[in-house]
């Protein structure tokens, strides 16, 4: 378990160091996510953290819709129910036929279409974080008391600019809902860091979580097409419907790149209230991705020699 006092200094540490990062540097990469982001017709923010204590944001005073990049907020304080319950991923859980929705993106649901069967937490987990299977997080919601127990768990990590109250079932019946599921892009990474730097889960667990992210099946066309083929990224991607007037509510990805000598950032793109096509936005997440890369080999990459 965390000690709070470490968590504190963690936290106010990764917040404080954008103060006192070399404002050259710091307004390069701005002024060139600025341009790569110019004439869009999307509000985007970027929040990227480099070398765990660097943190550089843009347009990070507003709310942005989550969507399913939640779930990787939500495999977290899985792990702390698991931890305190004394339970682990092999745990099996019934998940009823009721508790598979039909109007709904869920490749669980699609290979064990009658219900009532058993799954252990770590496959639900698997089928969250690779397929991004919205029955399965709603299963993961019921089994740990809902979406305000990881926002809970979230807060008591340290990280406030962060809102889940919704389940998956809850914004499919209310598109309006999906606004109240909401972070800053700042809040994103921070956990991020969090969970790679500070013990908040044992080894086996966060290795899981990891190779689950790394395995990620959905956003191909996201943060990954940014980056060069022999660069790992471990993410969550999210993405909404449209809303009455053609918007796209968002379009996210957020994750971890780790270059082959080592080196990793973590970085968290979240496109909001889009008037550009599905395929632009993926674009504009991965253009951002580029230039953060390009970047962080030219400013940073160069130190580990």
């Amino acid at each position: 378990v965390l000690r709070r006092e470490s968590k504190c200094i963690f936290l106010f540490v990764c917040f404080c160091l954008l103060a006192f990062l070399g404002k050259a540097q710091t307004n390069d990469l701005g002024a060139r996510l600025k341009e790569t982001l110019a004439g869009k017709a999307a509000t985007v923010g970027v929040a990227v953290i480099f070398n765990g204590n660097e943190l550089i944001t843009v347009n990070n005073m507003y709310r942005y819709p989550m969507m399913s990049t939640f779930k990787f907020h939500q495999a977290l304080s899985v792990l702390d129910y698991l931890n305190k319950n004394e339970k682990d991923l092999n745990t099996e859980i019934l998940v009823k036929q009721s508790q598979l929705l039909a109007n709904t993106h869920s490749p669980m649901r699609d290979a064990n279409p009658k219900g009532n069967f058993t799954m252990s937490v770590g496959d639900l987990l698997k089928y969250t974080l690779i397929d991004s299977d919205n029955n399965a997080c709603d299963v993961l919601f019921d089994l740990i008391g809902g979406p305000k127990v990881t926002e809970k768990y979230i807060h008591k990590l340290g990280i406030e600019d962060v809102a889940i109250s919704q389940t998956e079932s809850l914004m499919h019946a209310n598109p309006d809902n999906c606004m109240l599921n909401w972070c800053k892009p700042s809040s994103a990474v921070l956990l991020l860091e969090t969970f790679l730097q500070q013990p908040i889960c044992n080894k086996s667990q966060k290795l899981f979580i990891q190779r689950a992210m790394a395995d990620c099946s959905t956003g191909k066309d996201k943060l990954k097409a940014g980056l060069p083929k022999d660069v790992l990224l471990a993410h969550k991607t999210g993405s909404s419907d449209r809303n009455e007037y053609g918007y796209k509510i968002a379009d996210n990805d957020m994750g971890f790149v780790v270059l082959p000598n080592g080196q990793y950032y973590t970085i968290a793109v979240f496109v909001m209230n889009s008037r550009e096509s599905d395929k632009k936005n993926a674009r504009i997440i991965a253009d951002v991705s580029r230039v953060v890369y390009e970047y962080f080999v030219e400013h940073y990459k160069k130190q580990a020699y």
